[in-house]
C-alpha cells in the first residue's frame, strides 16, 4: 500500500441511505465495464514515471469534469484523490474507491486546514495525490490556489494531466462532466513535474494563472495528438 493510501480516509456508511449506496455500487460496476472498452493513448508521462520510480511525492492536477476517464485509466495505481466534504463528495468518493483509489476527504480552500496538513504530510513521505483544482464548485478550468499551496509547502511539483475524448456524453453540470462513450478514443497528455514558486502561501497562490495556462497547453497538446499531429 502506498504512503497515500495508508493515510487516506475511508468514508463511513453512516448518513448514506442504503438506496444511494446500492446505486453507486451498481453504477460503479457498469462504469468499470464501460472503461474496459476505451482505447487510451498516453503522451508525455515520462516525468511523472521518473518521480514515481524514485519514490518522490507529487500533486497530480486534473480538471473536475474529466475525473471519470482519468480515474478509470489510473485505477489500482496507488494514487489517492482529494475529495471535498461537500454533500456530493461522498458519492464521488465511493465511485473513486470502486476504481481502486484511496481518498483524502476535505478541501484545501474551504475549511481545509486539516486536509492541507494531511496532504503536506503524505506528499513529504513520497505519496501521490490527485487534486481537481477547479473543484468542487468551479469556476470550470480555473486553477484555485489550494493545490499550489499544498505542493509548495510540501516541496513537491505538480504534474498536470488532461484528457481529450473523441466521443462522450457531457452532463449539464457546472463542470460539463465527461462520460466517454463505448469504444471512445482517449488521449491523455501529461506535463513535466513543475515546482510551485514562492516562499509563502501568498506567493504560491499568485502562480495560479501560470498553472491554468499550463493546463490549457496540455489540452491543446492532447487535441493535436488526437488529430494525428506529432
Amino acid at each position: 500500500m502506498s504512503a497515500v493510501a495508508g493515510a487516506a480516509e475511508r468514508a463511513p456508511d453512516a448518513g448514506v441511505p442504503p438506496r444511494v449506496r446500492w446505486a453507486v455500487a451498481a453504477g460503479s460496476r457498469v462504469l468499470r465495464l464501460l472503461a474496459r472498452t476505451w482505447r487510451v493513448r498516453e503522451v508525455g508521462r515520462e516525468g511523472w514515471n521518473a518521480r514515481r520510480a524514485a519514490g518522490r511525492g507529487v500533486v497530480v492536477a486534473l480538471w473536475h469534469g474529466q475525473m471519470l476517464p482519468l480515474v478509470a485509466h489510473h485505477r489500482d495505481e496507488g494514487v489517492s484523490v482529494l475529495i471535498s466534504e461537500h454533500r456530493d463528495g461522498e458519492i464521488i468518493a465511493r465511485v473513486v474507491r470502486a476504481f481502486g483509489f484511496a481518498t483524502v476527504r476535505g478541501s484545501t480552500s474551504r475549511g481545509g486546514s486539516r486536509a492541507l496538513l494531511e496532504l503536506v504530510s503524505v506528499l513529504r513521505r513520497g505519496g501521490e495525490i490527485a487534486v481537481t483544482p477547479d473543484g468542487p464548485r468551479g469556476p470550470r478550468h480555473a486553477f484555485a490556489p489550494g493545490a499550489l499551496v499544498a505542493a509548495n509547502r510540501a516541496g513537491v511539483p505538480i504534474v498536470g494531466v488532461v484528457a481529450h475524448v473523441d466521443r462522450c456524453w457531457r452532463l449539464s453540470s457546472w463542470d460539463r462532466f465527461e462520460i466517454p462513450k463505448p469504444f471512445a478514443r482517449i488521449t491523455v497528455a501529461y506535463g513535466e513535474p513543475r515546482p510551485v514558486p514562492g516562499t509563502t502561501p501568498r506567493e504560491a497562490a499568485e502562480s495560479a494563472p501560470a498553472f491554468t495556462a499550463m493546463m490549457d497547453e496540455l489540452r491543446a497538446r492532447a487535441e493535436a495528438v488526437a488529430r494525428g499531429a506529432s
